[in-house]
């Protein structure tokens, strides 16, 4: 029996996937995680989401959809730094600022960037089981 309100083996699913470079599914994961949870990490669940969706987006060259995910994703984890249920939100809102900075630099209307895969964030829980 687990000591959290929410599916552990869900959240764990997610991140392995995540790492996997797996965003789509990911984004499944947790969106099922977050429609079963009405908690206080609800919105910590979906930012999560959200920076999945970014990645997705940015890997399949959609660089708007890509920035407005980024800027929603990152709003919703701020209130989590620096850590947050074994995530360091922190650490993952550096990286992914670092992975999407081409497109939040762009001031053009459809820019063609491409997503550097040496850039692309992964999640390491730290502390949580």
């Amino acid at each position: 029996m687990s000591d959290y309100p929410f599916d552990v083996n869900k959240y764990h699913e997610g991140i392995e996937l995540f790492n996997d470079v797996e965003f789509f599914e990911a984004h499944d994961v947790w969106e099922e995680l977050w429609q079963e949870y009405h908690g206080e990490d609800r919105k910590f669940f979906q930012g999560l989401i959200q920076v999945a969706v970014c990645l997705h987006h940015f890997g399949n060259g959609n660089i708007r959809g890509a920035k407005k995910l980024f800027l929603s994703s990152t709003a919703y984890l701020e209130p989590f730094k620096p850590i947050h249920l074994g995530c360091n939100t922190e650490k993952l809102i550096r990286e992914l600022t670092a992975c999407c900075q081409e497109i939040l630099d762009s001031t053009e209307e459809f820019p063609k960037i491409d997503i550097i895969p040496d850039l692309i964030p992964e999640i390491h829980l730290e502390g949580f089981q």
